[in-house]
């Protein structure tokens, strides 16, 4: 096993955040979380220290590097609903870049040498082709994924320049949850499709709002590659293993190579928790491409990633098991 560092984890108290704490800290690492709880929930850091604060603060994050004896920095830290950067641009230019240009300011004061970056599916746009590799064209049709292709960029360019090295992993659809049931995925407002259909499942919302139901795909609905929370916290553990161990510069797709529908996967929460789900169907949203499947193989090849609960049914039952909706806990037993 490698030896134990200290990783600071930009938004280690959200969603994928949190679950990649956990992954760091059973592999024998010491994550410390910077967070300014905007998203992020403080009872969700669990396995080390947390400071709340701005990633735009570079004088703080540079005084956690010192203190904190960081050798990597994992950084999840950012806006990221499609949506809202299609409405609300300049709020994700100015806090996933101008975050991400104060993260690795602090990087080069305190010569950081390893660094793991939170990319995205989006910075793909609608490809043309499918499955999506690496290779393929980076052109984004929404403000999120432009933020997420220029923090890439950015990333290889401070690489270049300062010797800082890397491994950015563009993630497909996260789902799911900790199968240990010590986190879950709580977004206020929510929206993730799985949450959101286990909710209307139980009625805890009246319907299931779809976007679009005349996309060229076989059913009308959007297709999407979903990931397991905890297959993607272990990408990030591997990402630092490879980089510690002095591998290569990195840019790699964390998916599984399948897609299912919106309509596939509520019919799977139906077949799982046995209630029907009302739908209320309406107009495209903008941003959103029909169809995104990735090519998982450069992942297995580089760093040895192959997904292990990402199958769908794994992927529903572990998001069922437990939820939470705001601050109040639904226990689910299906």
């Amino acid at each position: 096993m490698t030896d134990r560092v200290n990783i600071l984890v930009t938004g280690g108290a959200g969603f994928i955040g949190s679950h990649a704490c956990k992954a760091l800290a059973a592999a024998g690492h010491h994550p410390v979380t910077l967070d300014d709880f905007s998203t992020g929930n403080r009872d969700a850091v669990k396995w080390g220290p947390c400071i709340e604060g701005d990633i735009r603060d570079t004088g703080l994050v540079s005084e956690i590097l010192r203190s904190h004896s960081i050798t990597a920095v994992q950084h999840f830290a950012a806006k990221a609903y499609v949506g809202e950067s299609v409405a609300d641009p300049l709020s994700y230019y100015d806090t996933n870049v101008g975050g991400t240009i104060s993260i690795l300011v602090a990087c080069r004061k305190a010569n950081i040498r390893n660094f793991v970056f939170s990319s995205s599916c989006a910075t793909y746009g609608s490809p043309e082709t499918l499955p999506i590799s690496e290779t393929t064209p980076q052109s984004p049709i929404s403000p999120y994924g432009w933020t997420k292709l220029i923090g890439e960029r950015m990333i290889r360019d401070h690489s270049a320049a300062y010797g800082m090295r890397y491994v950015i992993l563009r993630y497909f659809n996260a789902a799911g949850a900790d199968p240990d049931g010590e986190l879950a995925e709580r977004h206020d407002p929510e929206t993730h499709l799985i949450p959101l259909v286990l909710m209307a499942a139980y009625g805890l919302r009246a319907e299931l709002q779809v976007f679009g139901s005349d996309y060229p795909t076989p059913d009308g609905t959007c297709i999407r590659d979903y990931v397991h929370v905890a297959d993607l916290a272990r990408a990030h553990t591997d990402a630092l293993s490879h980089l510690l161990r002095s591998g290569s510069d990195l840019a790699v797709n964390v998916g599984t190579g399948q897609g299912h529908s919106i309509s596939e996967i509520v019919t799977e929460v139906q077949r799982h928790v046995g209630r029907k789900v009302r739908l209320r169907f309406g107009p495209r949203r903008a941003g959103d491409p029909p169809v995104m499947i990735a090519d998982p193989a450069l992942a297995r090849h580089a760093l040895g990633f192959v997904t292990k609960c990402s199958d769908i049914s794994t992927i529903v039952a572990d998001a069922a098991t437990r939820f939470r909706i705001g601050d109040v806990a639904h226990a689910i037993h299906p």
